[in-house]
């Protein structure tokens, strides 16, 4: 059972972005996507709100999301938050694991 969470990042005058930015050219993407349960990290910008960052973040499970937050790493990404003053709603979902229903399935171009 995989966990996602979908964090949206706001800020002023552009900061969410320089925040994913920095994330990146740091590294600490990288560390993150290496971490044991780690699924996906990826950023990405709303066409309908460019001032908002999204953050896909999917684990394998709990466990490995909670192993995550244990790291020093965590303390990189506060600091960074709070240099962007950023601002945060989260959304938390759990795979179904039965996948796309078949009639639902005729909706989908692959």
């Amino acid at each position: 059972m995989a966990i996602t969470v979908n964090i949206y990042y706001t800020g002023k005058d552009g900061s969410a972005g320089e925040f994913a930015r920095e994330m990146t050219e740091t590294g600490v993407v990288d560390r993150i996507r290496t971490e044991e349960g780690n699924l996906r990290y990826e950023y990405f910008i709303p066409v309908d709100d460019p001032g908002t960052v999204l953050l896909i973040d999917s684990w394998r499970d709990q466990a490995a999301i909670d192993a995550h937050h244990a790291t020093p790493m965590m303390d990189e990404i506060t600091r960074l938050r709070e240099k962007y003053d950023l601002h945060m709603r989260v959304e938390r979902y759990v795979t179904d694991e039965g996948g796309v229903p078949e009639r639902d399935a005729a909706f989908l171009r692959e």
